[in-house]
């Protein structure tokens, strides 16, 4: 499970949810058409689901709601490369030339992890990750059914070119998204 708090972005401030069942099915939770038109261009989804979707955190916890989901969290101390992430000024860390330098190192020392890629119908992504945080409680169902705590990300998600880390986190990430000229 991915999950988007977008902070900025062409709609305003929004929260989304990627879900890939043990299955494979993919399944996007967005909260409006235009957003779930948007991000299924850019990602890779067998099914979309529309409806209110909110995102809170509140020191050192997080609470997510959308259709069919209701999930609470806590978070820990810093994530593997936390420290190492915090080095890169704001500014260079989120800098589309700086994030393709650092792919092939970044798939390295994170396995399936990627910052920049092809993100489909022409568009290129990167990910500029500056904090990232242990998650190390969460409790949830998802259409009725127990989340059954945390796990290992195994296999990775496909919803795009990168999977997100193994071990359960809240990472803070500008996404930049370049759409191909019309």
């Amino acid at each position: 499970m991915v999950i988007g708090s977008w902070l900025e972005s062409p709609f305003g401030r929004f929260a989304d949810v990627m879900v890939e069942s043990a299955d494979g099915h993919r399944t996007l939770l967005a909260p409006s058409e235009e957003i779930a038109e948007f991000v299924s261009a850019t990602y890779t989804f067998d099914s979309t689901e529309i409806g209110p979707v909110s995102v809170d955190h509140v020191a050192g916890a997080f609470s997510v709601a959308a259709p069919g989901l209701v999930l609470a969290g806590r978070l820990g101390g810093p994530a593997p490369f936390d420290r190492l992430l915090r080095l890169v000024p704001g500014r260079l860390a989120t800098a589309p030339a700086w994030l393709r330098v650092v792919d092939p190192v970044a798939s390295r020392l994170i396995p399936g992890v990627r910052t920049y890629g092809s993100a489909g119908n022409g568009r290129r992504e990167y990910y500029g990750v500056q904090r990232s945080r242990r998650i190390i409680l969460v409790d949830g169902t998802f259409r009725g059914v127990d989340l059954d705590g945390l796990a290992p990300l195994d296999p990775p998600v496909r919803f795009g070119f990168s999977s997100a880390p193994k071990t359960p986190q809240m990472v803070s990430v500008t996404t930049t998204i370049d759409l191909p000229a019309r």
